[in-house]
């Protein structure tokens, strides 16, 4: 995966805390990369998810991730990860993410995460609203 295909991206420097007794970043840290991504994503669309779930009851679940490992990540390196919204369902985002070293085109690591909307009360999918897929779409030109 290149770089190429993401319009937004967020730094990180990897700090001694995330790696392993192997010298690279520890698997689980890889979703925290991934989830603040996201989060930082949402805020540069303008669209505040943590307000709008407080104002609505609807939130997003977590109901997939994938991680792909392509290449060791190590102490002290700065990255960039690229987040995009890959495909939009009637209740789910698809996301797609790579970890890049900062300003470096060949992906370490690949992943997808899926978010499903849901009621808070019923824990049951509802239909995303036409002003979220309108602030994705005017970035993600795949999806128009």
């Amino acid at each position: 995966m290149s770089r190429e295909k993401f319009w937004f991206f967020h730094p990180f420097r990897v700090r001694y805390s995330e790696i392993d007794g192997q010298g690279v970043v520890f698997n689980a840290h890889y979703l925290t990369y991934f989830d603040t991504t996201i989060t930082e994503y949402f805020r540069a669309l303008g669209y505040d998810q943590y307000a709008d779930s407080k104002a609505t009851g609807i939130d997003f679940h977590v109901v997939k991730s994938l991680i792909e490992y392509k290449a060791p990540v190590r102490f002290d390196w700065e990255l960039d990860v690229g987040a995009r919204v890959a495909r939009i369902g009637n209740t789910s985002l698809t996301f797609e993410l790579a970890i890049f070293l900062k300003d470096g085109n060949d992906a370490l690591v690949t992943g997808e995460v899926v978010w499903v909307y849901t009621d808070q009360k019923t824990h049951r999918p509802v239909p995303i609203t036409t002003s979220i897929r309108d602030s994705i779409a005017r970035r993600e030109s795949h999806l128009a």
